[in-house]
């Protein structure tokens, strides 16, 4: 009893056929197993190890090492081997903080060295893991007292001069990376949208411990669970745009995360961005504001971390060609509008930079390393990832947390302008007519030019590059009020804007 699922409830059978193939005997009689606290809803097979245990416990079969204070896990196989359960990352966090013996399948031992715990023990049976309870085998030879505490991280980002060409916009990837912020891109099909946005993690300062803890727990309770491997790897999540709002923001039955909390501390692509349903758009704005979701039921109320970082990419009109050269737009000014109108103006104002990315020139293309522009070299991985990372530390030394997540007082703290550059920025938020969010977003990321150029005070230069990553490639600005965008041989803090 308990709120037992079906799979829990079917456990009898399990532990039954286990302990009698394990050579103990099954206790008659009537056998009841209170899971508590009765509130909560039980499910998975993780119950299957310490039910059996109670039972060889409760019938005098077992008796406990007086110097273990056991906390067990584990799935029963009918033969009474042990097979690896999800979600043990955060139980071997709880036991190590509550100073609990943890005992697991061998299978789950690479998961629970995350967690630090010096005093788990995995075993591949019910037998193995008796005899070393009971005291008989006094040593376990999957202990975690041995061995490195944290799985190397091999595995390669993708790197950024796979793009060519763009160089524009891997400044402003670089910008949102260095302060956290989100971004949309517009262009047409095939101008590097998906390539760009599955890079930025690669120019993302790694994660510290803690951060790196906070997202293999959440990976650790999801359906498809944590990989060992990815260990300290910031997340990307690329949802297709046809997916329903329970998988985006989470929820269901059983109140599941969605793809914006496993994509905490790391990166959310949203591609096709209109597609989107409109009640998954709209349920981004909270996130986005607070980095946190809350989900809730009749029954039940969870909060979920989700300060993730959105990409979003989306074509300008339906058939993606509307402004490109090379082919013909075939869409209606009616298409066009309603196309456009799928985004709201609160989810665009949330949305720190905006740009165009337009079609790659087939010389760009074809041009080699050796043959690149000085502003390609500029603009390449290993210059832009210093750049961001020495950006990331002096956000971290200054107000403990990137340029995006200030908040009223850190922004009157931090964000201090030069007397020209605060002018520029009431022009520009008077000729736009810009809400005080997009004000506040505006200055942010201006604040975090500021940071990449290593400059104290914003000045007029970081306030005109910011509003021209916001303005010059917005939506539904009418013709004449745009920001003009500079030309490619200019150089990244351009002025767009008249300063004097």
């Amino acid at each position: 009893m308990g709120l037992p699922a079906p799979v829990v409830r079917e456990s009898r059978a399990r532990v039954r056929s286990a302990l009698l193939n394990a050579g103990f005997e099954f206790p008659p009689g009537r056998i009841t197993v209170n899971l508590a606290p009765v509130e909560l809803a039980k499910e998975g097979g993780r119950y299957d190890l310490p039910v059996a245990l109670a039972l060889l416990v409760a019938s005098g079969q077992l008796r406990l090492r007086p110097d273990l204070k056991p906390e067990c896990y584990g799935e029963l196989g009918l033969g009474g081997e042990l097979r690896a359960v999800r979600g043990l990352l955060l139980a071997a966090a709880h036991a190590a903080r509550a100073g609990h013996d943890l005992i697991v399948p061998a299978a789950d031992l690479g998961a629970v060295r995350l967690a630090r715990h010096r005093r788990a023990f995995g075993f591949e049976g019910l037998q193995s893991a008796c005899a070393f309870l009971s005291g008989a085998a006094r040593e376990a030879g999957n202990g975690l007292t041995k061995g490195p505490l944290l799985v190397p991280n091999s595995e390669q980002y993708l790197s950024l001069d796979d793009v060519k060409g763009q160089w524009r916009a891997k400044r402003a990837l670089a910008i949102a990376a260095a302060g956290g912020h989100s971004l949309l891109m517009v262009g047409p099909p095939g101008s590097g949208k998906s390539m760009l946005a599955m890079r930025l993690p690669g120019l993302l300062p790694p994660l510290t411990e803690a951060e790196a803890m906070e997202v293999a727990g959440i990976a650790s309770i999801s359906a498809q669970g944590f990989d060992p491997a990815r260990w300290g790897h910031r997340p990307f999540r690329a949802p297709h745009h046809a997916a329903s709002a329970n998988a985006i923001v989470g929820g269901g039955s059983r109140l599941r995360a969605g793809e914006i909390s496993l994509a905490h501390r790391g990166v959310l692509f949203l591609d096709e961005l209109p597609e989107l349903d409109r009640r998954v758009l709209e349920a981004l704005r909270e996130p986005l504001e607070s980095g946190a979701v809350h989900l809730a039921r009749a029954a039940s109320h969870l909060e979920l971390p989700a300060a993730f970082q959105l990409v979003a990419a989306m074509n300008p009109c339906p058939c993606g060609y509307l402004g490109d050269e090379a082919r013909l737009c075939r869409c209606g000014p009616r298409r066009i509008q309603r196309y456009r109108e799928r985004l709201s103006g609160p989810l665009l104002d949330r949305l720190d930079l905006q740009i165009e990315v337009p079609r790659v020139e087939l010389p760009a293309l074809q041009a080699g390393a050796e043959g690149c522009l000085p502003r390609e070299a500029e603009s390449s991985a290993a210059v832009l990832a210093v750049a961001v990372h020495a950006a990331r530390a002096r956000q971290l030394g200054r107000q403990d947390g990137c340029n995006a997540r200030l908040g009223h007082a850190g922004i009157r703290a931090h964000c201090r302008a030069q007397p020209a550059a605060l002018a520029l920025l009431e022009r520009v938020a008077g000729r736009f007519g810009l809400s005080a969010r997009a004000y506040h977003r505006l200055l942010k990321v201006a604040r975090t030019i500021a940071d990449l150029q290593n400059a104290e005070f914003i000045a007029p230069e970081h306030i005109g590059e910011a509003a021209s990553l916001r303005l010059a490639g917005a939506l539904d600005i009418a013709p004449g009020r745009a920001v003009s965008a500079a030309p490619e041989s200019a150089g990244p803090a351009y002025w767009p804007l008249e300063t004097r």
